[in-house]
C-alpha cells in the first residue's frame, strides 16, 4: 500500500475518533423525553405520582402506601427510556413491605438537564438525602447497568447511610466495558464517564446484592465478576443462566426479591 493511502487511512481513523469522543455521551445514555402531558398520562397509566413534588421532581413512587414500610429502596435505572419503565420494583417490593422510590435522572422524562456521570451522581446524592429527610427506617439502594454506578457513587460517598445495595447486571468500569467492546477505538482512554465501580466500592462495608445474566450481551460476565471478586464486605451473587442483559426474570412473583431483600436486610 502506498504511503498517500496509509496516511489517508490515519487521518479517517483519526477523525472516526473524534466523532466518537465528542459524540460519546450521545451513545452512552438514550432518555426518553416527554411532555408534562405525557408524563401525567404515564403517571396515571401506572398508579404512580411524581416525587417528592411535581415542582421538585425527584422520581415516582406509588399512589398506594404502606402503613408500616421496613425501608425505603430508592432505584436507579439503567441508561435507557426512563423510570416510569420500571415500575417492575414497586409490584416486587412493596407486596414484601418496602417503600419503592423510582429515581429520574436529570435529562430523561420532563427533567431538564443533560446526563453525565457527574450529573447523575450529584444528583442521586440529592435525591438519597431527600429521601432520608423524608422518611425514617434504613435506606437501600438499587442501580441497573448504568445505574449500578450511579448507586456505587452515592453508597461510597458518605453522605447517606446506606445499609444495603442490590446491583442488577453491574460492571467494575465502564471503560472496561467499553474497551472489551470497542477496543478499535481505543474506548478505555477516550471515555469521559467511567463509573468505577470497584475503587468505589473497594471499601464499603455494607450488603451487596448482586445479579448476573449468564447471556449477558452488553455487560461481558467477566466485568460483573471482577467487581463481585473485588469488593471486601458481605456479597452474594444471584446467577441467571438464560438470562441476557434486558432479559432478567423481573416478574414479581419470582422468589429471588425476597431471597435479596433478607439477604440486605439482616
Amino acid at each position: 500500500m502506498k504511503l498517500p493511502h496509509i496516511v489517508s487511512l490515519i487521518l479517517i481513523y483519526l477523525f472516526i475518533l473524534l466523532a466518537v469522543f465528542l459524540l460519546q455521551r450521545k451513545l452512552m445514555y438514550f432518555p426518553d423525553r416527554v411532555t408534562p402531558d405525557e408524563q401525567e398520562n404515564q403517571l396515571a397509566a401506572f398508579n404512580l405520582q411524581a416525587w417528592p413534588s411535581l415542582a421538585e421532581l425527584h422520581g415516582f413512587v406509588s399512589k398506594e402506601k404502606l402503613t408500616h414500610p421496613k425501608g425505603t429502596l430508592l432505584v436507579f435505572h439503567g441508561n435507557a427510556g426512563s423510570a416510569v419503565q420500571r415500575t417492575y420494583y414497586i409490584d416486587a417490593l412493596q407486596k414484601l413491605g418496602y417503600r419503592v422510590i423510582l429515581a429520574e435522572y436529570p435529562g430523561y422524562g420532563t427533567r431538564t438537564g443533560s446526563p453525565s456521570e457527574d450529573v447523575l451522581i450529584k444528583d442521586g446524592i440529592a435525591t438519597a438525602k431527600l429521601v432520608l429527610h423524608a422518611f425514617s427506617g434504613p435506606l437501600y439502594l438499587c442501580g441497573e447497568s448504568i445505574g449500578s454506578g450511579v448507586a456505587s457513587a452515592v453508597a461510597a460517598s458518605g453522605e447517606v447511610p446506606v445499609k444495603g445495595l442490590l446491583l442488577i447486571t453491574p460492571f467494575d468500569s465502564m471503560a472496561k466495558v467499553a474497551q472489551q467492546h470497542y477496543w478499535y477505538f481505543l474506548a478505555r482512554w477516550l471515555i469521559l464517564d467511567k463509573y468505577d465501580n470497584l475503587s468505589r466500592l473497594k471499601n464499603y462495608q455494607g450488603s451487596i446484592a448482586m445479579l448476573l445474566a449468564e447471556q449477558d450481551e452488553v455487560v461481558p460476565n467477566q466485568r460483573t465478576m471482577t467487581l463481585f471478586d473485588g469488593l471486601s464486605g458481605r456479597k452474594k451473587l444471584w446467577r441467571f443462566e438464560n438470562a441476557g442483559h434486558n432479559s432478567l426474570p423481573m416478574e414479581p412473583w419470582r422468589p429471588w426479591w425476597g431471597e435479596v431483600m433478607q439477604f440486605l436486610e439482616h
